[in-house]
């Protein structure tokens, strides 16, 4: 609350100046808390549900202040933020790490964190209490997890518990061993109907909504059409109810040659911002290494003409002694090695 009201007070002074993007800003802020229930409604009155996903403090603000309805926390932060292969690897410690972070930047979306491998495939109750630590530790509103048939009683299970799940069907990248790698599922019909069988039963067990990823347009459509809870896609084409993207992926931010090959063809760039960082890298390490930076506008801080003879007085009268004193031992030191 602190965060949004400093940033209502530093926008209130652009108001008057007619700032259009400004005033929108103040607009989203004020803006209520999203719940789950709101995503539903969303669904109801045809409008786009807008997800995106963020990994840290800086990034969260940015989505918060873009007025995205739903933030996701996501095991993805293995692959763009910590350098992985895949989203194996990722702990559930790392996933309440990031969300902490996340947490004190957003304020106004929906919440969601990943449900990490390993998190939630033995006993449902231990999966409980991974989804209980993601809320109490990590400060999110509610877990996604990955699977349909076979996840369908752990999902109802953190639902009964108090805990708002949602699913995450087609393209599973935890399943990748199985999968045979990152790969659009659902091209057949036989596939297309099992994707729906595991989202009925996600949607039976109690979720609020369901992420769809890389399958046909077509079924990603037939899917919004026949669940009644909302459906986020990824890389599956505009018929379902709302979309979501990597952040980093969508802004450009990882252009390297050890992230393309992870870039998705689905994912529209909107912003070349790695390009931009790196530009500013390296114009600062050229002003650096040129003398060009800092100058006398980047060394505000000030001492008297009376405070620098004494220091120039002290520095002559106790350190000179001293510096010449420890060459004196340097010179015998090296003296002994030769």
């Amino acid at each position: 609350m602190m965060l949004a009201r400093h940033l209502r007070r530093a926008l209130s002074d652009l108001a008057p100046r007619q700032d259009p993007v400004a005033n929108r800003t103040l607009k989203l802020l004020e803006r209520k808390k999203v719940t789950t229930l709101d995503i539903g409604i969303l669904k109801r009155k045809q409008k786009p549900i807008t997800m995106v996903t963020a990994y840290d403090y800086p990034s969260a603000v940015h989505v918060d202040l873009a007025g995205f309805d739903v933030l996701l926390i996501g095991d993805s932060v293995g692959m763009v933020e910590l350098g992985m292969d895949t989203t194996i690897p990722v702990t559930l410690d790392d996933i309440i790490y990031h969300s902490k972070a996340v947490c004190r930047g957003a304020k106004r979306p929906l919440l969601v964190a990943d449900m990490p491998f390993g998190s939630c495939e033995g006993h449902r109750f231990e999966a409980l209490k991974n989804a209980q630590r993601l809320l109490k530790e990590g400060g999110v509103d509610c877990v996604k997890i990955e699977g349909g048939v076979e996840r369908a009683e752990t999902i109802k299970t953190l639902v009964d518990g108090g805990i708002a799940v949602m699913g995450h069907v087609g393209l599973r990248p935890q399943a990748i061993s199985v999968l045979g790698g990152f790969r659009a599922q659902g091209r057949t019909a036989k596939q297309a109907e099992q994707i729906i069988e595991d989202a009925l039963a996600v949607q039976k067990a109690g979720a609020f909504a369901v992420v769809i990823e890389c399958v046909p347009s077509v079924v990603a459509k037939a899917l919004t059409e026949i669940l009644d809870i909302p459906t986020i896609g990824i890389g599956s084409g505009q018929h379902t109810s709302g979309q979501v993207l990597v952040f980093h992926d969508l802004l450009g931010m990882l252009q390297h040659p050890h992230h393309a090959q992870h870039v998705p063809k689905f994912c529209k760039k909107y912003a070349d911002v790695g390009e931009r960082i790196r530009q500013g890298l390296e114009a600062y390490r050229e002003d650096v290494e040129h003398a060009r930076f800092p100058n006398d506008d980047y060394a505000p801080y000030k001492m008297s003409k009376d405070e620098q003879a004494k220091l120039a007085a002290l520095v002559d009268t106790k350190y000179a002694k001293q510096a010449e004193e420890t060459e004196e031992v340097f010179v015998s030191e090296v003296s002994k090695v030769y």
